[in-house]
C-alpha cells in the first residue's frame, strides 16, 4: 500500500511540474504575441482544458468500441499548441520581435478552441459495454408461503398400491443330449482289441488309449466308445 501511494505521489508531482512549465511557456508566448493582462493567463488554461477534454472523450470512445477520430484530432491540435509554445520559448524565437504569422495564430486560437470544445461537449456519449468479469447480483431469497396459503389436506382415500409384478424366472437350461450308445463289436474284433491293448501295456507300461486302438484297427471315430468298453 505504501509503495502504491509513493508511486501515485511521484506521478502527481511530475504532472504538476510539467503542467506548470507548459502553463508558463504558453503565458509567455501569448504575452509576447500581444495578448497581455488576463488574456495571457487564459491562453494556457484554454489549451490545457482542450487537451484533457479531448483525451477523456477519446478514451471513452475507444472503450465503447467506437471510432475516436474527432477527439483524437482535437487532442493533436491542443498538443501541437502546447508543444509549439514550449519550443518557441526555448530561445529559438525572439519574444521581443514575434513574427506576424505567430500573432495571427495566437489571436485565432480562442475561436479554434471554442469550436473544438463545443464539438466535444455536444458529441453523444456512448455507454460503455459491461465487462465479462462483472458478477451478477446475488439472487434474492424466495419468500416463504404463508401458513394460510397452504392447500388444505384432501379427504379422498389414498390409492391402494398395485401388487408387485411376479419376478420373471429364467428358463431352465436344456439338459445335455445323451451320447449315442456304444456299438457292440464282433467277438473276433474284441479279441483283437484286447491283444493290442496287452501288447501296448507290456511295451509301454501304460494302458492303451481307446482312440489310438480304434485308429490302429481302422475303425470310424464313432467306434471309440465301443473299443473303450472292451478294454
Amino acid at each position: 500500500m505504501r509503495a502504491q501511494l509513493s508511486r501515485v505521489d511521484a506521478v502527481i508531482v511530475q504532472a504538476v511540474i510539467a503542467g506548470a512549465l507548459s502553463f508558463s511557456h504558453l503565458h509567455d508566448l501569448a504575452d509576447a504575441a500581444g495578448q497581455g493582462g488576463w488574456k495571457a493567463w487564459a491562453y494556457p488554461v484554454s489549451v490545457d482544458l482542450l487537451l484533457v477534454a479531448a483525451w477523456r472523450r477519446m478514451r471513452e470512445q475507444q472503450r465503447a468500441g467506437h471510432p475516436a477520430g474527432g477527439p483524437r484530432l482535437w487532442f493533436l491540435v491542443a498538443l501541437a499548441a502546447s508543444l509549439g509554445a514550449n519550443v518557441a520559448t526555448a530561445g529559438l524565437l525572439d519574444l521581443d520581435h514575434v513574427p506576424a504569422s505567430l500573432r495571427v495564430v495566437v489571436a485565432g486560437w480562442p475561436a479554434v478552441a471554442f469550436f473544438g470544445g463545443t464539438l466535444l461537449a455536444h458529441t453523444p456519449r456512448t455507454p460503455v459495454a459491461p465487462t465479462e468479469t462483472e458478477t451478477p447480483p446475488p439472487p434474492t431469497a424466495a419468500e416463504e408461503p404463508h401458513r394460510d396459503a397452504l392447500p388444505a389436506p384432501s379427504n379422498e382415500p389414498e390409492p391402494t398400491p398395485e401388487p408387485a409384478a411376479e419376478p420373471i424366472t429364467a428358463a431352465p437350461a436344456p439338459a445335455p443330449t445323451p451320447s449315442p450308445p456304444a456299438v457292440s463289436l464282433p467277438p473276433a474284433l474284441v479279441d483283437r482289441v484286447r491283444v493290442l491293448a496287452e501288447e501296448h501295456h507290456a511295451t509301454t507300461g501304460r494302458p492303451a488309449d481307446p482312440d489310438a486302438l480304434r485308429a490302429r484297427l481302422g475303425l470310424p471315430p464313432s467306434m471309440t466308445q465301443s473299443v473303450a468298453a472292451h478294454l
